[in-house]
């Protein structure tokens, strides 16, 4: 076992356990960023969970990290059904460097996530469509179109970051 997976290990999903511990281990030693990839997969879900959030806010700093892990995350990570690891991945897909097949493989994945049952995870994919859209206008229509839906029909939390991608994007339109 590894020296992240033992860190991410013990109690349940209610705590981050030491996922910050491990952040500030990934900045010292990027090396070990692999490692935490890992743990996004692994067979216990508070590791999963706990991977997923150290993974997240290292990528937020310093996305390059996830370059030779793509592959992993859009066909394997991507795909695991557990919230806590699906809210992040919302987060974490589009910022990676995407070709145009990946960017709209991305874009379904992100898509199929406002299915889930998760309010934070559909919340989290209505950022992550539009972060797609940030990246290529093309897809610009395609996620005012899904956002103006998951306001119309949404919870509170979705209805709120739905709200403010479109104030973002009229602001843009407008500018124009």
């Amino acid at each position: 076992m590894n020296q992240i997976i033992e860190k991410l290990q013990g109690g349940d999903l209610r705590s981050k356990g030491r996922s910050d511990e491990v952040v500030k281990d990934v900045f010292d030693n990027p090396r070990l960023f692999g490692l935490v990839i890992d743990g996004m997969i692994y067979d216990d879900p508070v590791v999963r969970m706990r991977a997923s959030d150290a993974a997240e806010k290292i990528t937020r700093e310093r996305p390059g990290y996830l370059a030779s892990h793509k592959s992993r995350l859009i066909n394997m990570v991507s795909q695991i059904d557990q919230k806590e690891v699906r809210w992040h991945v919302a987060l974490i897909l589009p910022r990676l460097q995407l070709t145009e097949t990946e960017r709209e493989k991305v874009f379904q994945i992100l898509l199929s996530y406002l299915g889930d049952e998760s309010k934070l995870v559909k919340t989290f994919a209505l950022q992550g469509l539009a972060d797609i859209a940030e990246q290529d206008r093309t897809y610009l229509s395609r996620v005012i179109a899904v956002v103006e839906d998951m306001v119309a029909t949404g919870s509170p939390a979705i209805k709120s970051r739905g709200k403010k991608i479109l104030a973002h994007y009229s602001c843009i339109i407008i500018e124009k």
